[in-house]
């Protein structure tokens, strides 16, 4: 998976880089279909935000989180970008199913009628 990690008002540093790709390697074998990831790492007004951007199986993706230190904003991002495609990865499964037709229930009056108890 390509990871593609910019920064906006700070220097993204290969330690920054080394936590990132530490992170997503969970992400990356639960979800091998997920090719490219797009990563801003800014620093406004005292808070680090992280906002990552990803297709997966044709629809868009996204996370972002925010902390006073830079390390939980990583973690936390990466938490809600795995839930985020946990839940499209059920959407996907939950349609390839065969979903149970409804029927008429039968109603003992008619049953009774067509038994001609006379």
């Amino acid at each position: 998976m390509k990871i593609n990690l910019s920064g906006h008002h700070i220097d993204v540093t290969p330690s920054i880089t080394e936590h990132v790709e530490e992170k997503f390697q969970k992400i990356a074998s639960h979800f091998p279909t997920l090719i490219a990831v797009d990563m801003i790492l800014s620093k406004e007004h005292g808070e680090f935000q992280l906002e990552i951007t990803g297709n997966y199986e044709g629809s868009r993706i996204s996370a972002a989180a925010s902390n006073d230190v830079m390390y939980p904003a990583i973690s936390q991002a990466m938490k809600k970008f795995d839930a985020a495609l946990k839940h499209r990865k059920g959407q996907l499964k939950a349609n390839l199913h065969s979903k149970p037709k409804a029927t008429a229930p039968e109603i003992a009056g008619e049953k009774i009628q067509e038994m001609h108890l006379s």
